[in-house]
């Protein structure tokens, strides 16, 4: 048996994992991508909404709205039951049927963009009606846009941005969420050392008490309804804490539902097929022995190989920070209708965030009454790690917050592909 190595970063395995360069060809083949909608097979770990899935994923965030957890209280809203995080529906999907890939696509995404580490850095989103107990979730997506920069953390860069139509199982569609990714070479992220002055968080027990009194004086708004009358430009959305971050944190999310489809950590024998259908996705560790190059997120060596000082969070665990923040103060009468964030810094292992936001703007646009506002988390060492901006629809006294309509050509383009999938379902 092998000896285990103490520095990964002398391994030959290390080397032969950063060894994957972005080439001109492969962004010459992801530019043809362009445009290109396809079904999205993959089966997530929640195909199907339900009270307790709902549940778990909200905690597994660390909210607790009772609107999302607690179907008696939900009962009573003018929901009429639990609805789910609007987030939560990133994360939720069963395979959707379409007619064959042609063969030219096919060719063009076959091993794209091999072995290069990809990072979440931000999305958009637009919400048209809520997730509910029941509801099946289908999608189709594809890159709507690609950008070759000069990144300042690892060189030579691509981005993309990636539009997922979410859809339920009446072809209605749920929500559009568009997903900034970023592509970064291994051995040019590895060799920068930009963070390696970055010493993990401590706390005193005085400064530990102050982050648990945000946590205490945090609150749900819920059946108080916000309305848009007395809604004022300028006024604060409150404060939210998250973290310290630990691996735990990040347990609990993958829990509570998020899978990472098709690259979920997996066991045994569904391990064993994974690492010989995504081989390059796999690096041995300092034991010898082949593990998920997501794992960056929970081994601290692994992600000090790829050019971090310590482990980090998922980019998409922010963002749903982020929602939780904004449906506190929304209400259960209030709707999130559109929300855009920014990734400006990771979130290491040991760092807190401290969430803040204020009301930018006031509108009534098509019936509606809207509220603009916007958000940045800012951690411990005072750097601004995330920025966001957001729409939320309010009540009027008097009249209901609604969700806004669905662009005709996009319903149309949904339940065609839906029609589709029920067509060939039947065979």
């Amino acid at each position: 048996m092998a000896e285990a190595k103490d520095d990964i970063l002398e391994s030959d395995e290390w080397k032969k994992a950063v060894d994957y360069a972005i080439t001109d060809e492969d962004i010459e083949r992801q530019m043809k991508l362009l445009g290109h909608m396809s079904p999205s097979k993959h089966r997530e770990y929640n195909q199907t909404a339900t009270e307790d899935n709902i549940r778990n994923w909200s905690h597994g965030c660390g909210d607790d709205n009772p609107l999302f957890c607690d179907p008696d209280y939900a009962a009573g809203t003018r929901w009429g039951g639990v609805i789910a995080p609007g987030m939560m529906i990133g994360s939720v999907n069963s395979p959707m049927l379409g007619d064959p890939t042609p063969d030219e696509i096919k060719k063009l995404r076959k091993s794209l963009f091999r072995g290069i580490h990809v990072f979440v850095s931000g999305s958009t989103w637009d919400f048209y009606r809520p997730m509910r107990p029941g509801d099946t979730i289908y999608s189709y997506n594809g890159d709507e846009t690609c950008d070759v920069k000069s990144s300042e953390f690892g060189g030579r860069s691509v981005i993309c941005t990636r539009k997922d139509v979410k859809v339920n199982q009446r072809g209605e569609v749920v929500a559009v969420y568009r997903i900034l990714r970023i592509l970064t070479e291994r051995k040019t992220a590895a060799k920068k050392g930009k963070y390696s002055a970055i010493q993990p968080a401590t706390y005193t027990d005085e400064e530990f008490e102050k982050i648990e009194a945000v946590y205490a004086a945090e609150t749900v708004r819920g059946a108080e309804t916000r309305y848009f009358d007395d809604v004022k430009v300028g006024e604060s959305l409150g404060n939210m804490a998250k973290g310290p971050l630990t691996v735990t944190d990040v347990i609990c999310f993958h829990s509570g539902g998020y899978g990472f489809v098709p690259y979920a950590p997996t066991v045994g024998r569904l391990a064993h097929k994974n690492r010989k259908r995504i081989a390059p996705f796999y690096v041995k560790n300092e034991q010898g022995i082949p593990d998920v190059a997501q794992r960056l997120h929970w081994d601290p060596k692994w992600a000090q190989a790829i050019g971090n000082p310590m482990a980090y969070d998922y980019g998409v665990m922010r963002e749903n920070y982020l929602f939780h923040y904004l449906q506190d103060w929304a209400g259960d009468d209030g709707i999130v209708t559109h929300v855009h964030d920014e990734i400006r810094k990771f979130n290491y292992m040991g760092d807190t965030q401290f969430v803040t936001g204020e009301v930018v703007a006031k509108r009534e646009e098509n019936g509606q009454y809207l509220v603009d506002v916007m958000v940045q988390f800012m951690n411990q060492r005072d750097e601004v790690t995330v920025k966001g901006t957001a729409t939320i629809a309010l009540p009027k006294k008097g009249r209901l917050a609604m969700y806004p309509e669905v662009p005709a050509e996009l319903a149309e383009e949904a339940a065609r592909m839906m029609a589709r999938h029920w067509e060939l379902s039947k065979k």
